[in-house]
């Protein structure tokens, strides 16, 4: 059996598990597998990052500066575009299939023992996110590596990742989403959030709505931890377009950073550079010494975001953005009137039901000459009709098409029939991995074909 056919095979078995979205407040049952497995999370040195938008990017800027440092970086998150091994990176590369495949073998035992326990107790088995939560702690202990860059499945105090006792908790802007799981204000969703700040951590935070802050502060002050905030202790001074992105200079903890490149459009992804690069200081030196200026240029120059504002296709310029919710489409939306020069965009959007759908049109229908509505593949997805109806109350024109493949190419028809337009696709993560694995096979770098 080849390593590619071992590793399909953990990915099914991992499917039969009840999906992320089967979510219980019960982090001791992936905790109870850990101590059976010696708890590899303890190995490494841990960055944990958690928010309601910005929390990917911001972990991979984290991960990319870290292992500048000549440092062997571990980074978890989820979810992924195309493969899930994309979600347990080594070094910067997705985890090796023989690896998460030995890693699924090293485990088997213990999950088998631990879904019989609760069985015994009337339990459901171990989740989907729970076991690869697992598979990536061990993986990283394996490699092994220095740092583990660790991004929070859903929520914080009761997520499984937060089995791992972060050295440094890390705070993205947080928002309303979740609602059903997380709580109906930002207050209580940050109380929950907050819960992976540990004794006598490092907590950074970008800057919050003044309710979140003070739960985020006060949390750090009960666990007697440091805390930062983007506008007090660090910030973005300046951010200027370049090719292929932006410079900016960063006040960080210890030091000032000016005229770095950061290859990522829009001004969320300074901010989003600027809390990474306090959560690195926070962890290399304490936030008392500050980071080699060409170490870090090197760090953010490597930084990716894949589908975040990426470039997917030209002539017509096509961009896909992951944005899922409200507080990242008027990300999207910023980015789109800061970091381009385009008169007209044709937005392909597609997004989940259990989503706030209205939310997200309302923000970004008004910038679109155009919605070509559609659906991602999951049965979790919007109707495209009730989509459409969505738009329409907004007065902007609007097509229906049964998928992304016939939505992208009526999209990409409309831009090349004029000049100075350009599309994005937005609305959900499984979308925008859609477009990523569409746009190599028809080769939309190549420009439009009729």
């Amino acid at each position: 059996m080849s390593d590619r056919t071992r590793a399909d095979a953990v990915y099914a078995a991992l499917l039969e598990r009840q999906g992320e979205r089967w979510v219980q407040p019960r982090v001791e049952r992936t905790r109870r597998v850990l101590e059976l497995l010696a708890d590899p999370q303890r190995t490494y040195r841990v960055i944990h990052v958690t928010g309601t938008n910005g929390k990917t990017s911001t972990s991979r800027i984290i991960e990319s500066i870290v292992r500048a440092h000549g440092l062997r970086t571990g980074l978890f998150t989820s979810p992924h575009l195309e493969r899930f091994t994309e979600r347990v990176m080594i070094d910067g590369e997705p985890i090796a299939d023989a690896a998460i495949a030995d890693a699924w073998d090293e485990i088997s035992p213990f999950v088998e023992l631990v879904d019989a326990e609760l069985d015994a107790a009337g339990e459901a088995p171990l989740t989907f996110f729970e076991l690869l939560t697992v598979l990536a702690f061990v993986a990283f202990a394996d490699a092994p590596v220095d740092v583990a860059v660790i991004e929070v499945g859903m929520g914080g105090a009761w997520d499984s990742t937060n089995t791992a006792d972060g050295d440094v908790a890390v705070f993205a802007p947080i928002d309303i989403d979740h609602a059903d799981r997380l709580g109906d204000t930002i207050a209580e969703i940050a109380q929950v959030k907050s819960g992976i700040i540990k004794k006598s951590a490092a907590v950074v935070s970008a800057q919050q709505d003044a309710a979140a802050a003070a739960v985020l502060a006060e949390s750090a002050r009960r666990q007697e931890a440091t805390f930062a905030s983007e506008g007090e202790q660090f910030g973005l001074l300046e951010q200027k377009l370049a090719v292929g992105g932006q410079l900016i200079t960063v006040r960080g903890l210890a030091g000032t950073y000016p005229e770095l490149y950061l290859p990522l459009y829009g001004a969320h992804q300074g901010h989003n550079a600027a809390l990474a690069i306090a959560a690195v200081e926070s962890l290399i030196g304490g936030a008392s010494q500050s980071l080699a200026e060409d170490v870090l240029a090197d760090g953010l120059a490597g930084a990716t975001s894949p589908g975040r504002l990426q470039l997917i296709g030209i002539a017509p310029t096509v961009l896909v953005d992951s944005a899922h919710n409200p507080h990242g489409a008027r990300a999207l939306v910023a980015a789109l009137g800061d970091s381009f020069d385009f008169d007209e965009w044709g937005v392909v959007l597609g997004a989940f039901g259990d989503k706030d759908v209205a939310g997200i049109v309302n923000t970004l229908a008004p910038v679109a000459a155009h919605v070509f509505a559609t659906a991602p593949e999951s049965d979790r997805a919007e109707d495209p009709d009730s989509i459409a109806d969505l738009v329409e109350q907004v007065g902007t024109a609007v097509t229906v098409h049964r998928d992304l493949a016939e939505a992208a190419e009526a999209a990409r028809a409309w831009a090349a029939d004029a000049d100075r337009r350009a599309v994005v696709i937005a609305g959900s993560v499984v979308l925008a991995g859609e477009a990523v694995t569409l746009s190599a096979a028809e080769d939309w770098k190549s420009g439009y074909r009729a």
